[in-house]
């Protein structure tokens, strides 16, 4: 069964970087861009889905970045928040890969003491990582951009090629 789950985070990475990649040449006007029904432009999309992935990452191994992404800071562009998406999607193919289906991560939040199942977060982690990708494609589709394919069945192909 871990397997399965670290071949979905896999899956994970390499949607991640290929939306990154393809909004790396965009230009401040469509990275400014936003559409109703998404979370909102897609440059700020795009530095929400990196400061999610760090925040479930630290939930996961209590550790912290260094100097955290967060929404509201100014846009530190698409090559640095690549980095930071493929340092942090990569630690959590590595989470996955030895987390045990039992553990229950406990703290407190907001001054309230919780207790959530480590796979609770692992499941929001690739929900919220799928559901921003599809903000910001149909962000740029709307725009005028094709965005890349992210879906399994081109992952799947080009993992088959490996």
């Amino acid at each position: 069964m871990a397997a399965i789950l670290v071949e979905l985070f896999r899956h994970n990475t390499w949607a991640n970087l290929r939306l990154f990649d393809a909004c790396a040449g965009l230009s401040d006007e469509h990275l400014g861009a936003s559409a109703p029904g998404t979370y909102g432009r897609a440059g700020d999309t795009l530095v929400h889905l990196v400061a999610a992935q760090e925040r479930y990452l630290a939930l996961l191994t209590g550790t912290q970045p260094e100097s955290p992404s967060r929404e509201g800071d100014p846009f530190p562009g698409v090559p640095a928040l690549r980095e930071r998406v493929r340092r942090s999607s990569e630690a959590l193919e590595a989470v996955a890969a030895r987390v045990r289906p039992t553990r229950v991560l406990r703290g407190v939040r907001r001054g309230e003491p919780f207790a959530i199942p480590a796979t609770t977060v692992l499941i929001q982690a690739i929900n919220h990582a799928t559901e921003h990708r599809a903000h910001v494609a149909t962000v740029l589709s709307q725009r005028g951009v094709q965005p890349p394919v992210m879906d399994g069945w081109v992952y799947g192909e080009e993992a088959a090629g490996r």
